[in-house]
């Protein structure tokens, strides 16, 4: 049962009534036993006592189950069971990448001969906090190794008869550690926000992609490749891409795709443009930080090679020519505003680093609002054509 549906809510809902209702009928049969025994034979005869204290347990773990129940319906941090207790594991394998030769090059296999196309099916979300205009699959990396659901939404442009020899601009929706593929179409309500916009021309016509980002249970990847555990920046990069290529009317060109991401996502967004300009234009980031030790669950932070090679201030310093990459980095002081600035100060033309003060916790409620303009100033960069 997915945590984040309704007929999970509407369980939890029936568990505590059930639970206070038990509570009432202890109690009552706690009174009638106290007014008819002895107080000798109360003390040698417990268990109503005992069932009783029992029920008022019962009834507290429902009770923090479904406030739990009902804050992770709010912000959408764990899709399942699995991501829950860190059980989930969605890697299958992790081969060797080959070498990277952008997105077109993807297409060709060892010989040189065109590789299959990634032919999806696609269904309704899973998680009903998602619009039913979103659509979900379930994606086996090619490249990667990395098996996870992809959501995606096409804009209101897609679907227009002016629009059928067209192919648009994507832009992949990184969650944060822990979060959900979902959390950007539920709790950060970027369509019902950028729809209008996309409408009425203030925001380019954008395909949303959200890939699963969590893939090793208990484990923050960093979005990256770590020999021997998980090719997540190889899922995020290339097999993700692929996919939406492959199945529809999308750029090909690293000039008009972007990431965007919040927290952990925000960093995995950073990194992923500095490190392939091959691939992306821009990212936009939410509270992020440079240092992947920001995110004590770090894989990445906890291989000292890793967590240098891995930082963007180091993809900046050791680019063999500047990135072509713009970066909206907002943040407040002490969460993501200094880590910014370093970004600017680091960045030469025509690397260029958009720094956005915010003053609001590390929390959905200071991201969300911040959509807009942040998909605006993307607009600018990856203008509607």
């Amino acid at each position: 049962m997915n945590l984040t549906g309704t007929p999970f809510l509407i369980l939890t809902i029936v568990l505590f009534v059930a639970s206070l209702l038990l509570a009432m009928a202890q109690w009552r049969g706690r009174r009638v036993f106290t007014g008819r025994v002895p107080a000798v034979e109360r003390r040698r005869r417990p268990r109503p006592t005992i069932r009783y204290l029992s029920s008022i347990l019962f009834c507290q773990c429902t009770a923090v189950m479904l406030v739990f129940v009902l804050v992770n319906n709010q912000n959408l941090i764990y899709d399942s069971w699995g991501d829950l207790l860190g059980t989930s594991d969605h890697v299958r394998a992790v081969p060797l990448p080959p070498e990277d030769k952008g997105l077109a090059g993807d297409r060709a296999g060892a010989s040189g001969a065109q590789a299959p196309k990634v032919a999806q099916s696609f269904h309704p979300a899973d998680s009903d906090a998602v619009p039913r205009s979103v659509k979900q699959t379930d994606l086996k990396g090619r490249l990667s190794g990395v098996d996870g659901e992809v959501l995606v939404w096409t804009p209101p442009q897609y679907d227009e008869p002016a629009y059928k020899d067209r192919t648009f601009p994507v832009v992949e929706l990184l969650a944060g550690y822990p979060g959900a593929s979902s959390t950007w179409f539920g709790t950060m309500d970027v369509i019902n926000q950028l729809e209008p916009l996309m409408k009425s021309g203030q925001v380019a016509p954008f395909v949303l992609v959200s890939p699963r980002v969590t893939l090793l249970g208990a484990t923050d990847t960093g979005c990256a490749d770590v020999p021997g555990k998980v090719n997540a920046d190889t899922w995020l990069s290339r097999d993700v891409p692929q996919m939406m290529v492959d199945n529809f009317r999308v750029d090909t060109t690293p000039e008009r795709w972007a990431l965007a991401g919040y927290s952990a996502g925000a960093h995995c967004a950073t990194r992923l443009a500095l490190a392939h300009p091959n691939r992306y234009r821009a990212a936009i980031s939410f509270s992020g930080y440079n240092d992947p030790a920001g995110e004590p669950a770090s894989l990445t932070a906890k291989d000292a090679k890793l967590r240098e090679t891995s930082n963007p201030l180091y993809l900046l310093a050791h680019a063999a020519a500047p990135p072509n990459v713009a970066l909206f980095e907002s943040g407040r002081k002490g969460d993501g505003l200094e880590d910014a600035t370093a970004l600017q100060q680091a960045a030469k033309s025509p690397t260029t680093v958009t720094p956005y003060e915010t003053t609001g916790p590390h929390l959905t409620s200071t991201w969300k609002p911040l959509v807009a303009p942040a998909f605006k100033w993307l607009t600018a960069i990856i203008p509607a054509r």
